[in-house]
């Protein structure tokens, strides 16, 4: 896979291209993962990117004009990226079904914005605009790295155990279960006993219904969509006797 960042800052991407499984993964061959300098398009000597916005108001908007020549490099690079995404607080959210297509592009391009974002015609220039949540931040770098860290971890070879992440927080639909390993006390804290049980189906029972309660206590929203059997239903409905919670 590859994935191309254009940012104002590419050291923040290419410190993150050498350490842990992203480093792994270039390391490898797996991903190759390229940050590019905004200001290379600025058109001035001073690498001025940013201009005052229309209408007035406080802060300053990359021009359109940048992003236009950045699309283009990409494009006269690889005349057919699978996905330019722009990262943005008014983007779509990046859940994990996202993230899952995301990780079968061949390359994926990603636009940062700083100050107050790009000039809205830039929208029109990609094919999505992502978002990492319900927050702002002072630039698009870390929520581009959120995207080559959720997609890479998916790609075959990347992880040690190829199915680790289909069990993961969300890949099921609900969060994940928890984990325990040693010691096995801490301080007055043990780990439950059909865990050393060596009974497999128990585990795999006791896992679920595990994941059932963390997500009804921490997440009950998730239970709309989480695809549930009858044993999962009766299970939630012991759990939440006397809640309000639509099952």
């Amino acid at each position: 896979m590859r994935i191309t960042v254009y940012t104002l800052f590419p050291h923040l991407i290419e410190a993150w291209r050498s350490e842990a499984l992203v480093g792994r993964a270039v390391a490898r061959g797996l991903l190759h993962l390229e940050a590019r300098d905004l200001r290379r398009f600025a058109g001035n000597r001073t690498g001025r990117v940013d201009d005052a916005p229309y209408g007035g108001g406080a802060g300053m908007v990359i021009r359109v004009d940048v992003a236009a020549a950045a699309i283009a490099e990409a494009r006269a690079d690889d005349p057919e990226p699978d996905e330019v995404a722009l990262l943005s607080p008014a983007g779509a959210p990046l859940t994990q079904a996202v993230v899952e297509e995301l990780a079968t592009r061949r390359h994926l391009v990603l636009l940062c914005g700083r100050y107050e974002g790009f000039d809205a015609r830039a929208e029109a220039l990609v094919d999505r605009e992502v978002s990492i949540g319900d927050f702002v931040l002072m630039g698009g770098e870390l929520a581009a790295l959120c995207v080559v860290e959720a997609t890479a971890r998916l790609l075959p070879g990347v992880l040690g155990d190829a199915d680790s992440h289909r069990q993961d927080s969300f890949t099921t639909g609900l969060l994940d279960y928890p984990e325990y390993t040693r010691p096995l006390e801490h301080e007055g804290a043990g780990v439950p006993d059909v865990l050393r049980s060596g009974h497999h189906a128990e585990v795999a029972k006791w896992r679920r219904r595990e994941a059932l309660r963390r997500t009804l206590e921490r997440r009950p929203d998730l239970l709309e969509r989480a695809p549930l059997d009858d044993d999962d239903r009766r299970w939630l409905e012991e759990l939440s006797a006397g809640r309000d919670v639509d099952l």
